[in-house]
Order: structure tokens, then sequence, then C-alpha cells
């Protein structure tokens, strides 16, 4: 606390305002899970979509691929900065840390009984399971899931790129929560807002 109140002596007003504003619409209620997608660009890219919509935690788990050293190109890389990324090689472990803070975990998953993306209740605490760009979830994950979804689409190409299939399932998200109120008032707990808050405050906006 101490070095955060010595920050805050040196934060200009602009930018704590800015700061503060943006800390004030993060949704710690929900978070995005990619299994072994490989292209980096892909994941910044989803990144940048995080960011844009405030979800905070991305679990990025690589249990059959090396871990990723770096993103993808710089301008959407620069949003790694402001999410909390957890890097994880081991499914079960990425699983125990998902049941103790989300109730629900889904995968988007072209199966028999998937429900739409826009039957999903995002007012829940929930964690979303996006897969390989060529294999999908794994039927690992698949079996510990709560449910699968799809996006509807009526072209003849039934399948979108991973980071547009993550954009447009975090915004329908983004529709529900705000008008839940979620992005009305503060969600994180004043822990995780004075953290990040203190851990944002020395990185450069760029």
């Amino acid at each position: 606390m101490h070095s955060l109140n010595v920050y805050f002596r040196c934060m200009t007003p602009e930018r704590r305002e800015r700061l503060t504003k943006v800390l004030q619409h993060r949704q710690p209620g929900i978070a995005v899970v990619l299994e072994n997608v490989e292209d980096p660009h892909n994941i910044s890219a989803v990144m940048r979509t995080l960011d844009s919509v405030g979800i905070q935690d991305l679990y990025v788990l690589n249990n059959k691929i090396p871990r990723h050293k770096k993103w993808g190109a710089k301008s959407s890389s620069s949003a790694a900065k402001w999410l909390t990324i957890h890097q994880l090689d081991n499914t079960e472990e990425c699983f125990k840390l998902l049941r103790q803070k989300y109730d629900k975990i889904y995968t988007t998953h072209l199966a028999l009984g998937a429900a739409s993306v826009y039957e999903l209740d995002f007012t829940q605490k929930v964690a979303l399971v996006f897969g390989n760009e060529h294999s999908g979830v794994s039927e690992e994950l698949l079996t510990q899931a709560d449910g699968n979804f799809i996006i509807p689409q009526v072209g003849i190409i039934k399948s979108l790129n991973i980071s547009v299939a993550c954009a447009v399932t975090v915004y329908e998200a983004f529709r529900q929560k705000y008008e839940a109120g979620h992005y009305h008032q503060q969600q994180l707990s004043d822990t995780d807002y004075h953290q990040l808050m203190n851990d944002w405050g020395f990185r450069d906006e760029t």
C-alpha cells in the first residue's frame, strides 16, 4: 500500500482519471481460455478484444504446444500489458483455477445439443473456451465443461477465425452485462482494483 500511495502522489490527475475509468468497467465475472492456439497473432487479436470490453483475465493453456514467448504484432500485443494472463500447461490445474472463480465453463464446439451463443446467460460468472485453429477444443476439455455453444451462421463455410469468434462472443457478453448494469458500477474487489491501479500506474500506454 505504501508504494501505491507514493505512486498516487506522482500520478497526474488526467492519468489517474483515465485508469480509474477503465478499472471501474473491468469485469471479473468473465474470462476467456485459449487452448493450444498456435498463431500468436490470433492470441494478440483476442487480447485486444478482451481489453476493449473490460475482460481482465485470459488463460492460455498450452499442453500440446510450447509456451508462447511473445505475442503478435505490436499494435495488438500491447494489450497484453493491461490484461492478467495465466499461462498454463496442465489441463487439470487450469480447470481447478476456473472452477474456483466461475459458475459455468462453456466450450465453443459444433455438437448435437450445442446452444446458440445468444442463449447463454453472461450475467453469471462464465469462462469461455476456444480451441486450436485446426482441431478445436480437445475432448478432455469438452468432457469437463458445462456445455457447448456455437455462433449461428448461414453461409457455406461453417467456421470463423478464432479471434473473430471470440469477438462475436464477448460482445454478446458485453451487451448482456451492460443491460444488467454490470458496467454501471465497480465489479472488481477493492483489493484487485488497487493492485491493478498500482501495476498499471508504471506502464506506458502506447
